[in-house]
């Protein structure tokens, strides 16, 4: 168990090296390699999204993949193509970037929602199906994507069956003046990327998440994760409550933060810890909330003052 703690340290120091004063961020996404989630990252341009999901793929010295979305950007940019070969007189399959362990989709929002969609399949189940073909994706298999707000001019809002298959969303904002300044010395010769060394394996991430699926969850903690989502679909705010695939996500990132605050179970606090991040993604407002400002944050938050919670 030391030195899973110690792999622990590791990532996030490293992490940190890279992305000064956005702890939470981190944090998130640390929560999302342990449980094996997608993370979306929203956030306006130039706030660090972009380097710390590569931080992050440098941190795992695993098999990296970038894409930038556009608007002109195909399915097949994505998953792969199917050419013909006149020497072996058939079709050889090229695989596309989602081919990775850690695939940044940067600016998702700014494709098409048919583009998009073209996630999907890969998020849920891990494999890619081309003409017909389905091809297993690499292990462990991470998204992280980045989005900029949706009122900027060329974005488009992603899908609501989309959104429910990333783990965790988190934003990092923007730093004090003091951590910009430190900022402003940490890059005057050279970005804090071109220094940064792997400290874990991919097989050494696996074993990590392996260890997150062995952390005990009380019975009476799994109800109140799951009393938490069944109270969303009744919500006078929601057009659309929480799916069952929300339940499963705050269960499995709960059991995460567990295993990140050094627990082998889980308590109530984990599960109120995670929810925001978890679900408020999740949620679709009606008409009515959306022109009186509310967010779907806020009303996670009533919703974790409304349930009871287990003693």
């Amino acid at each position: 168990m030391s030195e899973h703690r110690e792999r622990l340290a590791a990532i996030r120091a490293n992490l940190e090296k890279v992305i000064l004063g956005k702890p939470m961020a981190v944090y998130h996404l640390m929560i999302g390699l342990l449980a094996g989630g997608h993370v979306l990252m929203e956030d306006v341009p130039g706030v660090g999204k972009t380097t710390l999901a590569r931080a992050l793929a440098l941190t795992v010295d695993g098999h990296f993949s970038r894409i930038q979305f556009t608007p002109d950007l195909l399915p097949a940019d994505i998953l792969g193509v199917s050419i013909y070969s006149a020497e072996t007189q058939r079709f050889d399959f090229r695989k596309g970037p989602i081919f990775a362990n850690i695939l940044l989709a940067d600016e998702i929002n700014r494709a098409s929602p048919r583009t998009q969609s073209a996630l999907l399949q890969a998020m849920g189940e891990a494999d890619a199906t081309v003409d017909g073909e389905t091809y297993a994706l690499p292990t462990p298999f991470l998204v992280i994507a980045t989005q900029n707000p949706v009122e900027y001019h060329g974005t488009y809002p992603l899908p609501e069956a989309q959104l429910d298959r990333f783990l965790v969303q988190t934003s990092l904002g923007y730093p004090s003046q003091e951590v910009e300044v430190d900022m402003l010395f940490d890059q005057a010769q050279t970005h804090p990327l071109e220094s940064l060394q792997a400290c874990v394996t991919t097989a050494q991430v696996q074993e990590l998440q392996k260890q997150v699926q062995e952390v005990k969850v009380d019975r009476s903690v799994a109800q109140y994760v799951v009393a938490l989502v069944e109270a969303s679909r009744r919500h006078s705010a929601l057009a659309v409550g929480a799916s069952p695939r929300g339940s499963i996500s705050l269960f499995r990132s709960s059991r995460a933060r567990a295993y990140l605050e050094g627990r082998d179970y889980v308590l109530p606090d984990d599960v109120k810890a995670m929810a925001v991040a978890t679900l408020a993604h999740r949620l679709s407002l009606n008409v009515k909330s959306r022109y009186a400002g509310v967010t779907s944050s806020q009303v996670v938050e009533e919703l974790l003052r409304q349930t009871p919670v287990p003693a």
